[in-house]
């Protein structure tokens, strides 16, 4: 069994009097979730979530590590992958999606995320975000 581990984050801003999520879509398969990706030798996970946000998305974030939550599933056979979230707040709103990964890139209303996620496990990360954001 092959174990992988990814950090990434619900990456949110306040627009207008909302609270809106920053939605990433794959390039490869063509789903709709959060930025995250691989655990270089040497990071932490809040290093590697800080990282790859600013890669795929170019935007800079401070995270709460506080709000940590993994997801864990089975990507093909004999492999195990652990993805670990965070929430992070936006410290600018413009994104310049990585060419290679990122199909595209887009500001949503929280409340409407779930309307774009592609997977079950995204959109109840959402809904136990949704209380830290606001608080």
């Amino acid at each position: 069994m092959t174990l992988e581990k990814s950090c990434g984050a619900l990456v949110f801003r306040r627009f207008h009097g909302n609270t809106e999520l920053l939605l990433i879509k794959h390039a490869n398969g063509g789903h709709w979730s959060f930025p995250k990706g691989h655990v270089e030798s040497g990071e932490t996970e809040v290093e590697t979530a800080l990282r790859e946000i600013k890669e795929e998305t170019g935007i800079d974030v401070i995270i709460d590590p506080s709000f940590r939550e993994v997801i864990s599933y089975s990507p093909k056979k004999d492999t195990q992958k652990d993805v670990i979230y965070f929430i992070a707040r936006a410290q600018n709103y413009d994104y310049t999606p990585q060419e290679e990964e990122i199909a595209q890139i887009k500001w949503v209303e929280i409340n409407r995320a779930h309307t774009i996620l592609t997977y079950d496990n995204d959109k109840q990360l959402v809904n136990k975000a949704k209380q830290v954001i606001r608080g």
